[in-house]
């Protein structure tokens, strides 16, 4: 079911179990899923503006572009000013701590989607490493001419997801791994300078949480 929230299309996302895997320490791990909201699309520009009053990008201005030059932080915040706007409970709450912020889980807000949630989204009932042929269904190093494209310019998955490969790398909730990596976060999908092999829905990158860089952005989620 698609649902339409200040102009903005989220897709409920069914209960599953996805099986994540790190190629760096060739582990696998389970997880379990509910049911969730997930935006067809990455934030655009204009959608941040539309919250924020910035425009951060460092791609030309263009409404249906993909936001990017946003940090980790900046998503979140992005996530709690578009709750406060429409009048739900923030996910987050900041602190002062090394770690800064927390996640209330009971909250109706938007928030980033987990890496396992952004994984099952993505692969839509799929099992292999994307949900179609890649020149058909993103934008990457070999078809973008090296820059962003509009969202939703290429067709969405089974479940009327846009771009979760290739265009924009996109920001998760988890940390990547706090044992070696500390406060880095995951991304997930590739982005418009990747290769192939990176836009793939199994693919982890790690950034930490203050960069902000041209082919990084985000799309929100909401619990159910």
């Amino acid at each position: 079911m698609t649902e339409v929230s200040a102009g903005y299309e989220t897709v409920t996302i069914p209960p599953g179990q996805v099986t994540l895997s790190d190629r760096r320490t060739q582990r696998r791990w389970p997880v379990e899923l509910a049911p969730y909201r997930l935006a067809a699309f990455p934030v655009t520009q204009a959608w941040y503006a539309h919250v924020t009053g910035l425009r951060p990008s460092s791609a030309p201005p263009g409404d249906r572009l993909p936001v990017e030059g946003v940090s980790w932080w900046d998503a979140v915040r992005f996530c709690n000013a578009l709750s406060e706007r429409e009048g739900l409970t923030p996910a987050y709450r900041f602190r002062t701590d090394e770690e800064g912020v927390e996640w209330d889980a009971s909250a109706d807000g938007y928030r980033l989607p987990t890496e396992a949630e952004w994984e099952h989204a993505c692969r839509a009932g799929t099992t292999g490493a994307r949900y179609g042929p890649l020149d058909e269904i993103a934008w990457h190093r070999g078809n973008s001419d090296e820059r962003t494209h509009d969202v939703g310019g290429r067709p969405p998955n089974a479940w009327g997801l846009y771009d979760m490969l290739g265009n924009v790398w996109e920001w998760c909730w988890d940390l990547y791994d706090p044992e070696v990596y500390g406060t880095y976060r995951v991304l997930r999908g590739g982005g418009w300078f990747d290769e192939r092999w990176s836009c793939r829905a199994s693919v982890r990158r790690r950034s930490h949480p203050t960069l902000r860089i041209d082919d990084v952005g985000f799309r929100v989620a909401r619990s159910l």
